[in-house]
């Protein structure tokens, strides 16, 4: 596995860099046959240290975790932890997950925009014309900003759930494998989940 490790206004020695890859590579072994890559990145927040693992576990499976902590060593130590603590709540899950994927079609391919926020006190700027809206004017706020591919992917609503956790993302859009229609996730805030199904309309 490729490990990416960086650090954002931090020195990081080698011995950092060395147990970050050591411990990591240990995790994604222990639940992966082959993990792809991870990104880690160490920061500061006021008078912590920040560490943001991103690992890319396969075929559209993400796994996201974010620790803080007085000293760079147990910023990672935190955000690892949160990655394995998930790893062993889908364990028997994700080895099933993975065969299954095997046997399904390739996901489908979309893009994901970045709207610019609106502000008070900014100055209106024009209207922007966008391919996505069929050369419609967007308002003076949705200005397209950033733009990236992304994999719409054929899941049970569990598998789709799983997701979400792993990657600690606040929203997931799925084709639901058993009514084959387009399906949003998304995290609460009481902390369950919201489920958007069309298929069941009232």
């Amino acid at each position: 596995m490729q490990i990416s490790v960086s650090g954002k206004q931090v020195d990081l020695s080698d011995s950092l860099r060395t147990r970050v890859s050591d411990s990591l590579g240990g995790i994604a072994s222990k639940y992966f046959d082959q993990a792809l890559e991870a990104q880690v990145t160490f920061g500061r927040a006021r008078s912590f240290f920040t560490c943001d693992i991103n690992l890319h576990a396969g075929r559209g499976l993400m796994l996201r975790a974010e620790g803080e902590a007085a000293d760079a060593n147990s910023a990672f130590d935190d955000a690892a932890e949160h990655i394995a603590t998930r790893l062993r709540r889908y364990r028997r899950r994700l080895n099933d997950h993975h065969r299954d994927l095997a046997q399904r079609a390739r996901p489908e391919l979309a893009r994901t925009y970045v709207l610019r926020a609106e502000s008070d006190d900014a100055p209106t700027p024009p209207a922007a014309r966008h391919p996505a809206t069929n050369g419609s004017e967007l308002p003076a706020f949705a200005t397209v900003i950033a733009e990236t591919q992304t994999e719409i992917i054929s899941l049970t609503v569990g598998e789709a759930v799983m997701r979400l956790d792993l990657a600690d993302q606040p929203v997931l859009m799925f084709r639901n494998s058993g009514t084959d229609e387009l399906n949003v996730i998304f995290r609460r805030r009481d902390g369950n989940i919201g489920w958007i199904d069309p298929a069941h309309r009232i």
